[in-house]
């Protein structure tokens, strides 16, 4: 059997923990053949491929990105997108895994695993990705403090999340910041502002975690960089740290700045723990591949990787919940 390797969407630190994974067991226990198709979706679309064996996987486990390369291209949006789609193994996020799942339903034989620093699939209780990006943006957090004390001056730090919250929840507690502001709770910039005022009477310069996409309470709605639309229809987000910097600066007299973490989170090498759950989702669906079991994701489920059907992780976003947010408002609610 011929299987095709398709990494899509945004990079993350671990695709290429799973890529060596599914190579190494389908050749050494299935003897499956793979071709990897270049710049996700494209590949299989303009028949860009290359050699994918034992030998072009050795030495990428530590490494970040993907060496099958990636693009956010949308057959769906392409003409003839669909008919031009063969029979592929996709390794995924949101979107990527959309496609897949729209596939599946078409017949074609797909697996899933999914990846995204978001966190924000539902079929999983972690994607591989996000103990990277979390650990990046807390190291940022935890420099910044000190630069912050030292300046007396408030530091917002802006985060990826578009829709969901999870990394800012996560670096934000881990990092100990002043507050955290995500996409699934409309903040108050009244409050915000009271609450940096509160931490410098106590001397101590505070620093504001914010997901790209949080919204204020007044419905002024998402901060868009360019309002030009990928092929899956987002917004292109950024600038809400800047936009909160010059809000606390002008309401409250503090000087504060803001820094952008941007793409610095999906990139470099990925920590153990993603090491570690993207090379057991590559072997849990590589058997899934050998026992014909088409049109599922493998997931992590406590501790174990299960399959579910590809509509599970795709079929709404997973949120950070009331209950979890709570846990980070004990320290600035």
């Amino acid at each position: 059997m011929r299987v095709g390797v398709l990494t899509g969407g945004g990079d993350c630190p671990g695709l290429n923990a799973v890529i060596r994974a599914v190579v190494r067991k389908g050749v050494k226990e299935h003897g499956f053949e793979f071709v990897g198709f270049c710049d996700g979706w494209r590949g299989p679309l303009e028949g860009l491929t290359m050699p994918l064996g034992i030998e072009q996987c050795r030495g990428i486990l530590p490494r970040g990105g993907t060496i099958l390369g990636s693009s956010r291209t949308n057959p769906f949006s392409v003409e003839n997108g669909v008919e031009r789609i063969r029979e592929n193994l996709a390794v995924g996020g949101e979107d990527t895994l959309g496609v897949a799942t729209k596939l599946a339903d078409l017949g074609v034989r797909v697996v899933g695993v999914p990846k995204t620093i978001d966190n924000d699939l539902s079929g999983t209780d972690f994607t591989f990705g996000f103990d990277t990006a979390v650990n990046i943006a807390t190291e940022a957090i935890d420099r910044l403090h000190t630069t912050a004390e030292s300046h007396h001056r408030v530091l917002v730090v802006e985060v990826m999340g578009r829709h969901a919250g999870w990394i800012a929840l996560h670096a934000g507690i881990a990092g100990g910041a002043s507050a955290v502001l995500i996409p699934e709770v409309p903040f108050d910039i009244e409050a915000v502002c009271a609450h940096v005022e509160t931490r410098f009477h106590s001397e101590y310069a505070p620093i504001i975690v914010v997901s790209e996409g949080a919204v204020p309470a007044d419905g002024s709605g998402m901060t868009l960089a360019s309002g030009e639309k990928d092929a899956f229809g987002h917004v292109r987000l950024g600038g809400i740290g800047d936009r909160l910097a010059r809000e606390i600066e002008d309401r409250t007299g503090k000087e504060a700045r803001a820094v952008v973490l941007g793409h610095v989170q999906r990139g470099g090498t990925p920590t153990a723990f993603d090491r570690w759950l993207a090379t057991r989702f590559g072997l849990q669906a590589i058997d899934a591949v050998a026992d014909g079991d088409y049109g599922v994701m493998v997931a992590l489920r406590g501790a174990d990787i299960v399959r579910v059907p590809l509509i599970e992780g795709t079929g709404e976003l997973k949120v950070v919940s009331p209950r979890e947010y709570a846990e980070a408002q004990v320290f600035f609610g």
